[in-house]
């Protein structure tokens, strides 16, 4: 089974959390902007930041993105 990247899942998660953007840029030591740009799918996070992400907000990666199955590779 194939899966594709899909939409950002990161605002959703942040207000399940109740933490702000800001926050979660204060704690990553970016400006809150480039949280934007992940939160509007304007710009993908990278393995590392998807990484730190997941472990300020207590979660997996893979929960961080929409996961869309695309078929089959064998």
């Amino acid at each position: 089974m194939a899966y594709i990247v899909g939409r950002c899942l990161l605002q959703e998660i942040l207000d399940h959390k109740d933490m702000e953007q800001i926050e979660l840029a204060n704690k990553l030591n970016v400006k809150p902007p480039q949280i934007n740009k992940y939160v509007k799918d304007k710009q993908g996070m990278s393995y590392q930041v998807a990484y730190n992400v997941a472990q300020i907000l207590n979660c997996n990666m893979e929960d961080l993105y929409e996961w869309i199955e695309v078929g089959e590779h064998e």
